[in-house]
């Protein structure tokens, strides 16, 4: 039996030439490569989003952030909406008018004179904690803080708030001068508060959220936005300007960076980026499902635990101790208490002796104190604090 597996020679020849085939394999993926880069560029000239970015509180604005419902229910009711963009075009529309028949809407201050809208005389409405509140509303002092914006209750005597009911609102909370009155109380302090001034009304609100398009319908926001702002026969409503005065930008003539960039680089580093995508996507080695494997040991957190206070107890580490205890009890209060990540030691210790009726220096002291100075100490210290959170989640 013969063993020889050689092929035959039979006197054919074979062509080494490429075929059709073996071109295609050999060339789909530069094909590919190009058909997902043009339907890239395509999608992104079909799909080019609205380059014009959303303006906050402004009359001209559809977007939800935008405030032009507002503006429109101010005009059907015959109130007219003049809205400006510094504080000398506000100056100018005051000019003339008389007292009480126009009132200026500031939302956002960033770039106007405020000196010269303090000067501005009759009603006014202040949004949030603007630059120079000091000048713009005399007597007013925010609260440190801040206030979560939610629906709340107005809680005073203004008629505008009172007729309007709840409303959503925060952001800032305040407290102003003798004769000023509170509304919608968050803290120590209102998120709305009004007071007269030597020409009208001073109005500040902690946030102008209710009287955005995507609020205006809830609670008694409209309600609250139109009686605040429908009393005068003309609204001068002050925006940020769309492009800054010169010097404020960067560039010559207060051209941006992107202004300055050539038309054409977007584009290249677009199709770059695309384009060095689709080669990793192309070379990079596909890898396998994932393969999960059962741990050797399982370990219970209550023994992790233990462990840990073994460590401490043998190393007599009682103050290390007593900072985990403390530390872990302060982040889980923070969110329990509204209070944000960045809220100082005073504004814990008072919320939790308001929400507790514990005594602020025992509350200080648990949590801020000196190390316990024996094991008897750290259990005490321990049982304090749970007593605390236990308090903190029932109520």
């Amino acid at each position: 039996m013969s063993l020889d597996m050689r092929p035959q020679e039979t006197g054919e020849s074979y062509s080494t030439a490429p075929t059709v085939r073996s071109t295609w394999r050999a060339s789909r993926m530069i094909v590919l490569l190009g058909a997902l880069i043009v339907l890239a560029a395509v999608l992104s000239v079909l799909l080019k989003p609205d380059s014009r970015p959303a303006r906050h509180l402004d009359p001209a604005d559809s977007s939800l952030s935008g405030s032009m419902a507002l503006a429109e229910l101010l005009r059907d009711r015959g109130v007219t909406v003049d809205r400006v963009g510094s504080s000398g075009a506000a100056a100018a529309k005051a000019n003339g008018a008389a007292p009480g028949d126009r009132l200026l809407l500031i939302t956002d201050a960033t770039y106007a004179n405020t000196r010269e809208l303090a000067a501005i005389q009759g009603d006014r409405v202040i949004v949030g904690s603007v630059f120079d509140l000091d000048e713009l509303a005399p007597g007013v002092r925010p609260e440190r803080g801040g206030a979560r914006e939610r629906s709340r209750e107005p809680e005073c005597s203004l008629p505008a708030a009172k007729a309007a009911g709840s409303a959503f609102i925060g952001g800032s909370a305040f407290t102003g001068p003798s004769g000023t009155i509170g509304c919608y109380p968050a803290g120590d302090g209102s998120t709305l508060v009004s007071y007269p001034n030597a020409g009208g009304t001073t109005t500040v609100l902690g946030s102008g959220e209710f009287m955005t398009n995507q609020r205006l319908a809830e609670d008694g926001n409209a309600a609250l936005a139109l009686n605040l702002l429908g009393s005068a026969k003309a609204v001068t409503w002050l925006v940020a300007p769309e492009t800054p005065p010169v010097g404020e930008l960067p560039g010559e003539a207060g051209q941006s960076i992107y202004e300055l960039m050539p038309a054409g680089i977007p584009w290249a580093v677009l199709m770059s980026v695309i384009t060095v995508a689709l080669v990793a996507f192309w070379r990079g080695r596909r890898l396998g499902p994932v393969v999960t494997e059962r741990l050797p040991v399982v370990v219970r957190a209550a023994e992790t635990v233990e462990g840990r206070g073994r460590l401490y107890r043998a190393r007599r580490a009682r103050g290390r101790a007593a900072d985990s205890l403390r530390a872990g009890t302060i982040d889980r209060l923070t969110p329990r208490l509204g209070l944000g990540s960045g809220s100082g030691r005073h504004e814990l210790v008072t919320a939790i002796a308001v929400r507790t009726g514990q005594d602020p220096q025992e509350v200080g002291a648990a949590l801020y104190g000196p190390p316990p100075a024996d094991d008897a100490g750290l259990v005490g210290l321990a049982r304090y604090l749970d007593v605390i959170e236990r308090t903190v989640s029932e109520h």
